[in-house]
């Protein structure tokens, strides 16, 4: 599940951040290609390609989007993961997958998004697939598009690859995301916004992401713990350290609206829900304790409040005016978060594959 950056730091701006190594400073492997391999036609190419959807009751909102890329991509392979919720809606994602042809891979509990990333790769691979796509269910691409991803995948088999992500007006809503590991922060790569010392971590948008079998394996697949968000930005570092690199290709569009997945009755139509705040806020301090040195992690956690309430701004400020749960959820967040980070530095965490789940 993807996190993106407050919108206002994404702007109109020619002017790219280049992400830079944390150590060296030097450019991070983070490339823009604009051009796909040739050898095999699109077709043969999407007949190798799984799409990979993980759903939560969501049956309603793929007949609208995952319908639309099956139909325009028919030589794909559709996968569907039904993180159970309830029986109704466990019954209508079956009915939806058996009427279009889709695989549908039926886990007895909410493995969370990483968690559900995995069984699909695994059916994907089961069932033939080379090239994995991961897509949200409130994500949409198009068949040209989508056979650019692959083509550059199977181009370059440690290549995690994605598109550049606009919304269904037509904005860019990521192309490229830094965050920084002076405070956690995040930045869009045209963000005219001074990057703080300390260097850069890339990372690409889960909203929709390609790689080979063989990179998905190398990379230990998704990191099951953090349930929901944060999974994208540690799933690039894993490519990374394995000796892949990250792909953004600049002529491929995917039309991604955030919050199809997690909205809440009688919010506004910027407040975020209350998964959005408490995940966001907590899986920043997990992601400290899994990957940073422990100076760095001491600088995120004495930036935490700050960094708290920015994801709670991203919501606007008018949603505090009724209620002040956002706020207290990024308490709770925060005092997880702290502990979570701490059990990573004594190793205490359980395995990847056993989701972290708000109390």
């Amino acid at each position: 599940m993807t996190v993106t950056p407050d919108p206002a730091q994404v702007t109109d701006s020619t002017e790219a951040a280049e992400p830079t190594d944390p150590e060296t400073s030097a450019p991070a492997r983070v490339v823009a290609i604009t051009e796909a391999s040739g050898g095999l036609s699109g077709g043969e190419l999407l007949s190798r390609t799984a799409v990979i959807v993980v759903s939560y009751d969501s049956a309603a909102l793929l007949k609208r989007t995952l319908a639309r890329v099956a139909e325009d991509s028919p030589e794909a392979r559709i996968v569907v993961v039904d993180n159970y919720s309830t029986p109704t809606a466990r019954e209508e994602l079956v009915t939806l997958a058996s009427s279009r042809g889709w695989e549908a891979v039926l886990p007895e509990t909410n493995t969370g998004f990483g968690g559900g990333m995995n069984l699909g790769a695994a059916r994907a691979r089961e069932l033939g697939a080379d090239l994995l796509v991961l897509l949200n269910p409130d994500a949409v691409i198009a068949r040209a598009d989508l056979i650019r991803l692959a083509a550059r995948a199977h181009a370059d088999r440690l290549a995690l690859v994605a598109p550049v992500l606009k919304d269904s007006g037509g904005r860019i809503v990521s192309d490229g995301i830094v965050v920084c590991l002076a405070d956690g922060s995040m930045r869009s790569r045209r963000s005219p916004r001074p990057i703080p010392p300390g260097g850069t971590q890339p990372w690409l948008s889960g909203a929709c992401l390609a790689l080979s079998v063989d990179l998905f394996e190398a990379a230990g697949g998704l990191d099951a713990r953090y349930f929901l968000y944060w999974e994208d930005v540690d799933f690039s570092a894993r490519v990374l350290a394995a000796g892949g690199s990250l792909a953004l290709v600049r002529d491929a569009v995917a039309v991604h609206d955030e919050g199809g997945t997690h909205s809440e009755s009688g919010q506004s139509d910027r407040a975020k829900s209350d998964i959005y705040y408490y995940y966001n806020v907590r899986n920043r301090l997990l992601y400290a304790g899994l990957h940073l040195d422990r100076a760095t992690q001491r600088r995120w956690v004495a930036t935490a409040g700050r960094a708290a309430r920015e994801i709670v701004l991203r919501g606007g400020r008018r949603q505090l005016l009724s209620t002040r749960r956002p706020l207290l959820t990024a308490a709770q967040a925060t005092r997880d978060g702290v502990r979570l980070l701490r059990a990573a530095r004594r190793g205490e965490l359980p395995d990847v594959d056993e989701p972290l789940i708000r109390d």
